[in-house]
């Protein structure tokens, strides 16, 4: 059977593909495999409690059971929790939201492959235009959400130390260049995957040269601010119509329910949930349904600042201390990226004698996923960047003790392919 080019280019190889296969695989094995590749969230005892709570109220509730299961959402998403939303952040920030500003998305991946295909691509009369990632790394499940290819032009990064073993990605706007074929900026926030955090003031000159150019600064909020807020810095949340922010339900607690939201100008609203309306006929309502106590309440945002936030904060601290104790002073050079929010530690491994691909397979052998760093450089040249092949990408969300397992795991490996060398320290 023959593909379309369509069909070709999404059955083909793909970072994001391989990282959940490999999850789904070892998940099914029932092998004793230390998952420390994905991005599922940590058990919150809090968090859990709290659902089930709320999932008890619905149950009991014939009206609330018809409208979960029993009737088609708009296209736009559910209305009642839309209208929640729209009202909280204007009570907390002020944004002036209406609910004609809010879309919902099965999932924040579908909202990407929407907004990236809307402003990347071909424009009809002669134009392809690319998304922008003014700081690479970024999410590996951008690459390949582009219809056509190469949809994407990244941004090498600065990279400035900021302790023994600690450094730091910053975006170097010389590098940065807006162009006429430029559709769309994009950047997360945190970053997934090293845990960065892009200033207040970096944020406000991406936002600039958005506005400048009359282009879509796009903000993945997906482990950011107002919620789930898995940030040990400080940073501002931020709207307004030169701004596109995507929010997600998973990272608070709620993964399988699949919910991606999207704050936007109307204009935008109005073609994502026509997109919607063709791919989806409508978005799923229990992410929605589930969640919009928490937000009428005001519950969702003290639930990440108090709950959600100090708990990852707290396994982010004892995951550095255990892969600092396990990779020591004495051996190699070794760095992690300063873990400022997400679940994420990347960690770089200068002149690593073998790529981060085969490092991954070793660990892999071992009985430790992870994801080697190669993945998450979409939009930049192979230009002979080394650096691109010596990083892995750990979670830290999982059991303490097997994240420590895992992590003495890597220090051993590293240190092994370093001896095997003879360039041990």
């Amino acid at each position: 059977m023959k593909l379309s080019a369509f069909g070709r280019k999404f059955t083909a190889d793909a970072g994001i593909t391989s990282l959940m296969d490999d999850l789904g695989n070892a998940m099914a094995s029932g092998e004793d495999m230390i998952m420390m590749g994905g991005g599922n969230p940590g058990h919150i005892p809090e968090i859990q409690q709290r659902v089930q709570s709320i999932l008890g109220e619905m149950a009991s509730s014939e009206a609330d059971v018809r409208r979960l299961v029993g009737i088609y959402d708009p296209p736009q998403g559910e209305k009642q929790f839309i209208a929640s939303l729209a009202q909280l952040l204007n009570q907390e920030y002020g944004w002036g939201l209406k609910p004609e500003n809010i879309a919902l998305t099965n999932g924040s991946q579908a909202a990407f492959f929407m907004l990236f295909n809307m402003f990347g691509g071909d424009y009809g009369d002669g134009h392809r235009k690319h998304i922008l990632l003014p700081l690479a790394p970024e999410y590996i499940g951008y690459a390949d959400a582009g219809i056509e290819q190469g949809l994407f032009h990244a941004v090498q990064p600065d990279i400035s130390f900021t302790d023994a073993h600690e450094f730091k990605y910053r975006v170097d706007f010389d590098a940065v260049e807006v162009t006429g074929e430029t559709g769309a900026i994009c950047v997360s926030r945190p970053t997934n995957p090293t845990g960065n955090v892009i200033t207040d003031e970096e944020l406000a000159r991406l936002e600039e040269l958005a506005r400048q150019n009359d282009i879509p600064l796009i903000v993945d909020g997906a482990y950011g601010t107002p919620f789930p807020s898995l940030l040990f810095v400080d940073a501002q949340p931020t709207w307004n119509e030169q701004v596109i922010l995507c929010l997600s339900l998973s990272k608070l607690g709620l993964p399988a329910a699949r919910t991606g939201i999207v704050i936007a100008e109307e204009s935008i609203i109005k073609a994502l949930s026509g997109i919607n309306a063709i791919m989806n006929l409508a978005t799923g309502s229990f992410g929605a349904m589930l969640a919009e106590p928490l937000v009428r309440s005001g519950e969702i945002l003290s639930l990440s600042r108090d709950v959600v936030c100090p708990f990852y904060k707290a396994k982010m601290e004892r995951a550095v201390s255990v892969f600092r104790d396990a990779m020591g002073e004495d051996s190699c050079r070794w760095y992690i990226h300063k873990p400022e929010g997400a679940m994420f530690l990347w960690l770089w491994f200068p002149d690593l004698p073998v790529s981060s691909l085969e490092l991954y397979q070793r660990l892999k052998a071992r009985g430790v996923l992870v994801v080697s760093g190669h993945y998450f450089f979409p939009g930049l040249p192979e230009d002979g960047w080394r650096h691109r092949h010596e990083c892995l990408r750990v979670t830290y969300s999982q059991d303490d003790a097997r994240v420590a397992e895992g992590l003495r795991i890597i220090a051993e490996e590293v240190k092994a392919v370093w001896a095997e060398q003879g360039l041990a320290g």
